[in-house]
């Protein structure tokens, strides 16, 4: 493999051997082109990747990054997307902007020299810092890898409290990126979305923001994301506003092999870890069968949500936030014989949920 530290620049603005004609190039299928997906906790990312995949005439591999000890949109990713087989190469227990930054280079390398596509889209955990992953990723480009202009998924509904929780990761999320997309609009009014819009503004001037649902974008607008490539000055920029990395104070805890016996206990059991029953749960998803049906369930802050979910295989979950209560956690999710709407009535009745 040629020498990574050898790296000129083009007139385009890209790095690889022919940056030494000076002239502009055109990027060909040589090239895996990579696009990084970023955004805070429960934003959307992975259903934006989905749509990407269906609304768009690419194929690529996805690389996903969970901070839980499982992974669960792997499966997600790769059913029923307009991607017959999608590949999904997951990295969990940890963040790839920093203490699995040695991993997340390593995975790229293997993927680009034995999957060899043409498109890789990351998709980092919500706690990672854009700009520590861009400057990661340019520290082992070569002529055969390249980055476009990274995207940001923004909730505009948990806006504040993400700013106001973790400050430093929101704005290096909403700085670094060259498209903004907002998700969750839904609740707020024109005033409030203006609002939440000129702050995003004023931490990144030149980006795009899209506040409008981008469902309704033309399909060359989705297929432009993989057009875009990020370039001398989008990496400095980049390496600039590197920060410090902390891990998060964030507990979590990852379980497979689960089930429960209807949807009416999963809606119950939901209801619980959205009352704090089982912690302070700031995320939690997975999917299982629930009596005769497999369900999939998202949990952001204080809200829950329930869809049907056809990928069937290994059920599992994973919950994040602080105090977690592992046991009660497994002791609902994997019942064995006890008898779970007892327990969940006793603790109704108790008054723990409200």
């Amino acid at each position: 493999m040629p020498c990574p530290a050898r790296r000129e620049m083009c007139a385009c603005g890209l790095f690889g051997p022919h940056a030494f004609s000076g002239k502009s190039c055109s990027i060909g299928d040589n090239f895996m082109k990579i696009l990084v997906i970023s955004g805070f906790l429960g934003a959307g990312k992975t259903t934006f990747i989905k749509a990407l995949a269906e609304k768009t005439d690419k194929r690529f591999v996805v690389m996903e990054n969970e901070y839980g000890e499982v992974g669960i949109d792997g499966g997600f990713l790769a059913s029923g997307t307009g991607q017959a087989e999608m590949k999904v190469w997951e990295l969990t227990e940890g963040c790839i902007c920093c203490t699995m930054k040695a991993d997340f280079a390593s995975s790229i390398l293997t993927i680009s020299n034995t999957l060899d596509p043409e498109y890789l889209v990351v998709e980092p955990t919500g706690l990672g810092k854009l700009g520590n992953i861009l400057t990661n990723i340019s520290q082992i480009q070569y002529e055969r890898i390249v980055l476009l202009q990274p995207v940001t998924v923004l909730d505009a509904s948990a806006f504040d409290r993400d700013k106001e929780t973790y400050p430093e990761i929101c704005r290096d999320q909403i700085e670094n990126a060259a498209t903004v997309i907002f998700t969750k609009t839904g609740a707020l009014d024109a005033e409030e979305l203006g609002r939440i819009a000129s702050e995003v503004r004023a931490m990144n001037p030149q980006g795009e923001i899209v506040t409008d649902s981008c469902e309704k974008k033309e399909a060359s607008w989705w297929n432009g994301l993989f057009e875009r490539y990020l370039t001398k000055e989008g990496e400095e920029n980049a390496k600039k506003r590197e920060r410090e990395t902390l891990q998060p104070d964030l507990e979590n805890a990852g379980f497979t092999s689960i089930h429960l016996g209807s949807g009416n206990q999963l809606v119950l059991f939901l209801q619980g870890v959205v009352s704090g029953v089982f912690g302070d749960i700031r995320r939690a998803k997975g999917y299982l069968p629930a009596g005769s049906a497999w369900l999939r369930f998202d949990v952001v802050d204080r809200n829950y949500s329930i869809t049907g979910y056809e990928g069937g295989g290994d059920s599992r979950a994973v919950f994040i936030g602080k105090g977690l209560h592992r046991r009660e956690l497994e002791e609902v999710l994997c019942p064995e014989e006890k008898n779970l709407m007892g327990k969940a009535e006793k603790m109704r009745v108790s008054g723990k949920y409200r």
